[in-house]
């Protein structure tokens, strides 16, 4: 049933300018804080495995708040549901720079991180829901444009805000920013819904907080509790039977939280399970090089800024030309070329050494991230082009919630590889004989080679997987009606 339909008159171009900004907001809370990492650990004299929760914590919400995407936008409409996203977000960024300890920034993260776990979801929904079939793809890569640019940028912004002022600043920039997305979101995007609402299910939203915060706690805490002690085995177990309770439940309950009756469509699945691994191995990047160049090579914030600039600028700049040649190649030569891209990239990133060049971690990063910007389009879009209008607000919850939730299990397993694996290396390396006062930087790196080779194997996952998806032959229409009722002849 639809309740206020989309308007007939959309333009194009204003509805993306409003949704570019707060997608480049929202993202740019996770880009930021990676080079903050060894700041905050040392103002707050704190250490590595509990200061990653303000990264770890972050996404863990981003993923958990998705599924209440759906129900939020069917109950206030998906522009309410934006706008209400953006102000919440704008609120704890000031309340994170104004926070006091540990705790506190940990606290204000995770909150931050719900609000901002709602934006993208619904900002992909208003594309899938409001623009014409013929220029989703577009759209996609904009959307998409806009997370990449905070990567891109969001190192060498934060490198020189650390430097120039403080870390606080990474969260006072969020709130201009964030004024000028309300203002445009309220301005530029119409005020519709579709489809009814829904009740709140509550046992599902209960078991998929419990599920994701027991094994993701597992994952972080198991190197000091012991992978095999009852603490971190209770954990795991909680965590599976949880979301074994979630997927049973959901499946059978009238007003599912979240709807996991779309993993029925193989393409959206198939596209879905290769887009989460290949951002898993992109976090592995975005989490290792700050930490190498800071703690190894004893670069500055802003220098590893400025290093971190071109291969994620390039990333950003080739994701509209990978929206433009997916109407042309389609899902398939795109995703395989990517994935070729990122594994080339990542097995020449497990080579690291203390003294290695900064124009070989420039261009092997560029590598990589060239191969993210294709498969990363790709498997966007095909996943989402067949799924029904009136459903894709339920297809991209799920997405988000998965690719969310991936991400911050990837960076919580990957902080734990890096602090157990330099351990192991520095025990080994001393009954060696080696000189003592190399051990903790050779140690570091040969344990970030170790999860860069982590990564490696990760993405190489997804290249079965991508041969997959072929591509679809979608018929041009004019109107967000019409393309909406395509999408219902393709389901």
């Amino acid at each position: 049933m639809l309740e206020n339909a989309v308007p007939s008159n959309v333009r194009f171009w204003p509805i993306m300018i409003a949704i570019f900004f707060g997608s480049f907001l929202s993202v740019m809370g996770i880009s930021t804080i990676n080079i903050a990492l060894p700041f905050l650990i040392e103002d707050f004299h704190s250490d590595l495995n509990t200061i990653q929760w303000v990264l770890t914590g972050f996404m863990l919400s981003l993923g958990v708040i998705a599924p209440l995407t759906g129900y939020l936008g069917n109950r206030f409409g998906f522009k309410k549901l934006y706008l209400y996203a953006m102000v919440g977000f704008v609120l704890f960024s000031l309340l994170c720079a104004l926070a006091w300890d540990t705790t506190s920034l940990i606290a204000f993260r995770i909150i931050q991180g719900a609000f901002s776990g709602l934006v993208m979801p619904a900002t992909m929904t208003i594309i899938f829901q409001v623009i014409p079939r013929e220029k989703q793809a577009f759209a996609v890569s904009i959307w998409a444009l806009s997370a990449m640019l905070s990567p891109a940028f969001g190192p060498t912004l934060s490198g020189w805000l650390i430097q120039s002022f403080s870390w606080k600043w990474l969260f006072f920039i969020n709130i201009p920013i964030g004024l000028i997305a309300i203002v445009f979101i309220q301005l530029m995007i119409p005020d519709y819904r579709m489809g009814s609402r829904k009740p709140l299910d509550i046992a599902g939203l209960a078991t998929v907080i419990v599920s994701s915060t027991a094994l993701l706690l597992g994952l972080s805490e198991g190197r000091q509790w012991g992978w095999t002690s009852w603490s971190t085995l209770g954990l795991f177990a909680l965590g599976f039977v949880t979301l074994a309770l979630f997927i049973w439940h959901e499946l059978r309950t009238d007003n599912p939280l979240l709807n996991l009756r779309v993993f029925a469509n193989a393409r959206f699945t198939i596209s879905l399970v290769s887009a989460t691994l290949i951002m898993i191995s992109l976090y592995s990047g975005t989490l290792l090089i700050p930490l190498f160049l800071q703690n190894v090579q004893h670069i500055s914030a802003l220098d590893t800024g400025i290093i971190m600039l071109p291969a994620s600028l390039i990333m950003a700049l080739f994701m509209p030309v990978a929206g433009k040649l997916y109407s042309r190649l389609g899902p398939l030569w795109l995703t395989v070329g990517g994935i070729i891209l990122i594994l080339i990239g990542s097995y020449e990133m497990t080579r690291m050494e203390v003294g290695i060049s900064h124009a070989y971690i420039i261009f092997w990063m560029t590598v990589r991230n060239i191969g993210v910007s294709f498969a990363a389009a790709a498997t966007g879009t095909a996943g989402m082009e067949e799924i029904p209008g009136a459903q894709s607000g339920d297809a991209s919850s799920v997405n988000n919630w998965v690719r969310n939730v991936g991400g911050s299990f990837a960076i919580a397993l990957f902080t734990s590889l890096l602090i157990s694996h330099a351990t192991s290396h520095g025990h080994s390396l001393a009954a060696s004989g080696q000189d003592q006062a190399t051990i903790p930087l050779l140690a570091y790196t040969m344990s970030v080679n170790d999860v860069f080779m982590v990564a490696t194997i990760i993405v190489a996952i997804a290249f079965p997987l991508g041969l997959l998806v072929k591509k679809k032959n979608i018929t041009p229409t004019n109107t967000p009606e019409a393309g909406l009722a395509s999408a219902e002849q393709l389901s």
